[in-house]
């Protein structure tokens, strides 16, 4: 080891890819095998294996995809309560206000999106693993304007997650079996949602969602 330089050939920022796209983690491996100081030690499919690898392996940085099974976030929350020293660097499709600040309150050094180029992605992990807080612009601003909005009007996750499944023409049945909830929770979330969004059925809340910023069109 090299004291002057903890991030050097020698010691090197080891990294734990989480991400359920087996093409997502050999690319990202792929443009990470060229850095002499970054190394790969593990690729996580699913939220539960992201955390059992993290125990395992302690590595400095671990990319993390919010949306694959388990949850993105609760993986976040609970590897940022467990392994402390291993920083999470949230690598995401979606930038929504309401999934930066879950992860960012789950305790996530940094949030990117996958469009970042891989100079960005590179100074977001070795400022991960020194501690600093990574933000992408786009998303820094999503969330000062998202914490500047009043409490009462901001969907919970849950309801963020319904909301996108609407807007994918899912009925409420097959919304409460993506997400193992009855349909009447699903009727009480999108209940709440008309409410927070001052409208009264589920085409105009998408609309408006999609017009706050809160899902994104393609979603």
């Amino acid at each position: 080891m090299n004291p002057a330089n903890p991030e050097s050939p020698e010691n090197p920022v080891t990294v734990l890819i989480a991400d359920d796209h087996p093409v997502v983690r050999a690319g990202l491996r792929g443009m990470l095998a060229g850095e002499p100081d970054i190394e790969v030690v593990g690729e996580a499919a699913n939220a539960d294996e992201a955390l059992a690898l993290t125990h395992a392996l302690s590595p400095a940085v671990v990319l993390m995809d919010l949306r694959m099974p388990g949850s993105g976030v609760t993986a976040t929350a609970r590897i940022t309560a467990e392994k402390p020293t291993s920083r999470v660097l949230v690598l995401t499709t979606y930038g929504t206000d309401d999934q930066i600040l879950a992860a960012v309150e789950a305790g996530a050094t940094g949030y990117l999106l996958k469009h970042a180029d891989l100079s960005e992605l590179l100074q977001a992990i070795r400022g991960a693993a020194s501690g600093e807080t990574i933000l992408a612009p786009s998303v820094a601003a999503r969330l000062t304007r998202h914490l500047r909005t009043p409490k009462r009007t901001a969907l919970s996750f849950r309801e963020t997650e319904v909301l996108r499944l609407v807007a994918r023409g899912l009925t409420n049945a097959a919304i409460g079996s993506a997400l193992f909830i009855s349909e009447a929770t699903v009727k009480t979330h999108l209940l709440r949602i008309f409410g927070k969004l001052e409208v009264t059925d589920r085409t105009a809340a998408v609309m408006t969602a999609v017009g706050r910023g809160l899902i994104t069109p393609e979603e």
